[in-house]
């Protein structure tokens, strides 16, 4: 990918009104040949983006899940690290978290600056994202690990106030996410909600178990909807799911 390539065309999308779907590996519970298979697959049936990172990462198949999802298929691999030792300068990019919705600095910065020297030399693009932990009905483990509090699903203000603010600090993207293994999704007023204060591309994840969820935080106003635990569990769902997307979005599906 070439210099701001990935930002430029998250942009362009949101200007657009194109949906994008992204796929999050996560390399505790793939290994590599599982994650070749994973991004053919995902190559097959139009998933735009490949996420990889965790909460903890254990086996240390990190490096070698990166390097599978590339030759495996042309679709472009952002790391979602859960710590700073989550970098790879195989993948293409990474999106740069900042946990806004916590008050724990060392999310906020204290890892940034651990890892910028790194980063830097990574030559990986560079994509600055505000986080946004919302509640999703169930104990998630970056809420455990970061130790930080989600946003209560009932409050769309708070949501809301918070991406203005990401927004105004300079952040380039916005993502929310009620985590991995969700009993519920972002609540749709509370994507409309953040829609509605704020021109940045919005990410949603967490929650998001069949293709009617996903069509419908796309409907609310996200830009781009992460799936994982559903595809865990039922792998036909990555094609389901991209299907329903371009239905719903045909005259912007790319």
């Amino acid at each position: 990918m070439t210099a701001q390539s990935i930002l430029h065309t998250l942009r362009e999308a949101r200007t657009t009104g194109a949906k994008k779907i992204a796929v999050l590996v996560d390399p505790d519970k793939t290994d590599a040949r599982t994650a070749g298979q994973l991004a053919a697959r995902a190559s097959a049936v139009g998933v735009d983006y490949l996420l990889v990172g965790g909460s903890l990462i254990v086996d240390g198949q990190f490096e070698r899940c990166v390097e599978a999802l590339k030759a495996a298929s042309g679709i472009p691999v952002l790391l979602f690290p859960g710590d700073t030792f989550q970098v790879c300068d195989r993948a293409d990019g990474i999106l740069l978290l900042s946990l806004i919705s916590g008050r724990n600095p060392e999310l906020l910065i204290g890892r940034h600056v651990i890892a910028a020297p790194a980063l830097r030399r990574s030559g990986l693009e560079i994509l600055p994202t505000g986080y946004m932990l919302i509640d999703g009905g169930a104990p998630t483990s970056v809420s455990y690990m970061s130790n930080t509090m989600p946003i209560p699903a009932n409050k769309p203000d708070i949501a809301l106030c918070t991406a203005l603010a990401g927004e105004m600090l300079g952040l380039q993207l916005l993502y929310m996410d009620a985590g991995s293994g969700a009993g519920r999704p972002v609540p749709q007023n509370m994507i409309e909600a953040v829609r509605s204060a704020v021109g940045l591309p919005l990410i949603v994840g967490g929650g998001l178990r069949n293709p009617d969820k996903a069509v419908a935080a796309l409907s609310a106003g996200a830009d781009m909807i992460v799936i994982g635990t559903a595809i865990e569990q039922a792998p036909e769902m990555m094609q389901d799911v991209c299907i329903s997307v371009r239905r719903a979005f045909p005259a912007v599906a790319k």
